[in-house]
C-alpha cells in the first residue's frame, strides 16, 4: 500500500479551503528526486537535465527545479514563455518541437534557445523564418533529433520508432549537418528520444551508446566535433505494485562506462551529456485527490467521483494503471471490487477497471497516485468540466495554491454571446 504525504485529516482540511478535486505536489519529495538524477551524472561536466514542460507545465514546479540549475525543454510558445518567465532563457532551453510554425522557431531563436529541429525540411524553414544570413550562426548551437527506426525498438507509450513521427532518418541527418556545417554553424548537438515511461535501465544506457556511436561517426564523416549529447526522457516510474523504480546511479554509471569507450578511448573532444526527463522527476509526486460522489450497483458496482479523465485522462488514454488509496481506509479487511470513473459522458471515463478497493461511501476521499506528470498537464474542458486547482505542499507542511481551479466565467471567457 502507497504511503502518501498526508493523512485523512490533512486531506479534509485542504478540502474545506479548496474543494475536490485538486492535485497537490510534495515538495520535498521532488527535490529530492531532482538531486538524486543530477548526483547519478555528477561525473560529466556539464550535465544538464531540461526538464519537459509538458509534464508538470506550472511556473511553480518549474522554478523549484531551477534549484538543480535544471532547464527547460519546451515544445510549443506557452512553454517557451513559461521557461522565460521562470528565469530560464539562452541555452536553459531546449526547443524540441514538430510541425512547428515559424512564430515559434522565431521565438526559440530570440530567446536564445538551442533549437533542435524535428525534420530535415525544418532546416530551409527555419532560415526562412529568422532572415538568417551568414553571420546568423555565430556562437549557436544547432541540434537534431535522430529516429534510429527499425533499429531500435521503441514501446507501448511511444510507438516503434519507424512509425513515429518525429526525427530524422540517418540518411537526413548527415545531410542536414552537412548541410548546417556549410551555413556556418559550428556548434552542434545530437538529440533522440525513443522510449517512454521506460523501467529497464539497459535501455536508456544503449540509448546513449547509439548517440555517441554515432556523434563519432557524423565527426569521421563531416569532420564536426559535438557539444553535446541529448538522451532524451522516457525513464519510467512505477504505477503498478510490484514494479520497482529505476536505479538512477545504476544508470549513471553504466553511461559513464559507455562514454568513457566511445568517447574519450576514441580521442573525441569531451561532450556534456543532457536528459529531458519529466515523469520520472515529479510524476510520483503528485495526487489527485477526489471524492466518491456516488455508488452504483448494477451489472458492475461502480464508484462515480467528482474526478473524471479531464483531470487525469491517462487510464482512459492508455489503459493506464494508477494505484489508489482510500485515506482512513488503508487498513480495512472489508473489501470490494469497483469500476472507479468519473461523470464524462464517455464510457472509457474510469480510473479503474474491477479494482479491489476499501468498501466505499459516498463522501469518502480517495487519492489517485503517481499524478504528477502528464496529469493536470493534459486536462480538457468536454462536457464542460472545469481543471482543477493545484496545490502545493511544502517541506514545512504548509500547502499553498499554485494554480486556483478554473470558474465557469473561464469556461465562457473565449464565447462571443453577441447577436444571439
Amino acid at each position: 500500500m502507497r504511503t502518501l504525504p498526508f493523512d485523512k485529516a490533512k486531506l479534509e482540511e485542504l478540502s474545506s479551503r479548496w474543494p475536490t478535486p485538486f492535485h497537490i505536489y510534495d515538495a520535498k519529495a521532488i527535490r529530492a528526486n531532482a538531486k538524486r538524477l543530477k548526483d547519478a551524472f555528477s561525473w560529466n561536466k556539464g550535465f544538464r537535465e531540461y526538464f519537459a514542460v509538458k509534464a508538470t507545465p506550472n511556473p511553480h514546479i518549474m522554478k523549484l527545479l531551477n534549484e538543480f540549475g535544471f532547464g527547460s525543454d519546451c515544445s510549443s510558445m506557452a512553454e517557451l514563455e513559461l521557461a522565460e518567465r521562470t528565469g530560464n532563457t539562452g541555452e536553459a532551453i531546449m526547443f524540441t518541437s514538430n510541425d512547428t510554425p515559424a512564430e515559434e522557431f522565431r521565438r526559440a531563436w530570440d530567446l536564445g534557445a538551442i533549437i533542435n529541429l524535428d525534420d530535415i525540411s525544418h532546416w530551409d524553414f527555419l532560415l526562412t523564418a529568422i532572415g538568417a544570413d551568414g553571420r546568423s550562426f555565430d556562437g549557436r548551437i544547432m541540434c537534431c533529433r535522430y529516429n534510429p527506426g527499425p533499429l531500435k525498438g521503441g514501446n507501448a507509450i511511444i510507438g516503434k520508432p519507424e512509425e513515429a513521427k518525429y526525427g530524422f532518418t540517418r540518411e537526413q541527418l548527415f545531410g542536414c549537418d552537412a548541410k548546417m556545417k556549410a551555413a556556418g554553424v559550428s556548434r552542434f548537438g545530437l538529440h533522440t528520444m525513443v522510449a517512454s515511461n521506460e523501467l529497464d535501465p539497459d535501455y536508456i544506457i544503449d540509448t546513449a551508446k547509439m548517440l555517441f556511436s554515432l556523434a563519432g561517426e557524423l565527426h569521421d564523416a563531416l569532420g564536426i566535433d559535438f557539444e553535446f549529447v541529448n538522451i532524451g526522457g522516457g525513464i519510467g516510474i512505477p504505477y503498478r505494485p510490484g514494479q520497482n523504480a529505476m536505479d538512477l546511479a545504476a544508470v549513471g554509471k553504466g553511461i559513464k562506462a559507455a562514454y568513457k569507450e566511445l568517447v574519450e578511448e576514441k580521442g573525441m573532444k569531451p561532450m556534456r551529456l543532457y536528459m529531458e526527463c519529466g515523469r520520472c522527476i515529479t510524476g510520483p509526486y503528485g495526487y489527485l485527490v477526489s471524492r466518491v460522489r456516488h455508488i452504483k450497483n448494477t451489472y458492475r458496482l461502480y464508484a462515480g467521483l467528482d474526478a473524471s479523465m479531464s483531470n487525469l485522462m491517462r487510464p482512459a488514454l492508455y489503459g493506464a494503471y494508477h494505484e489508489i488509496v482510500v485515506p482512513g481506509k488503508e487498513e480495512s479487511g472489508t473489501t470490494s471490487v469497483y469500476d472507479v470513473t468519473g461523470s464524462l459522458c464517455e464510457n472509457n471515463d474510469k480510473f479503474a477497471v474491477q479494482r479491489v478497493l476499501p468498501v466505499l461511501e459516498r463522501g469518502d476521499l480517495v487519492v489517485i497516485c503517481d499524478a504528477g506528470a502528464h496529469g493536470h498537464a493534459m486536462g480538457f474542458q468536454y462536457n464542460g468540466k472545469l481543471r482543477s486547482a493545484e496545490l502545493l505542499l511544502e517541506e514545512d507542511g504548509s500547502v499553498r495554491e499554485i494554480r486556483r481551479a478554473e470558474t465557469l466565467d473561464d469556461y465562457f471567457a473565449t464565447l462571443d454571446f453577441n447577436g444571439l
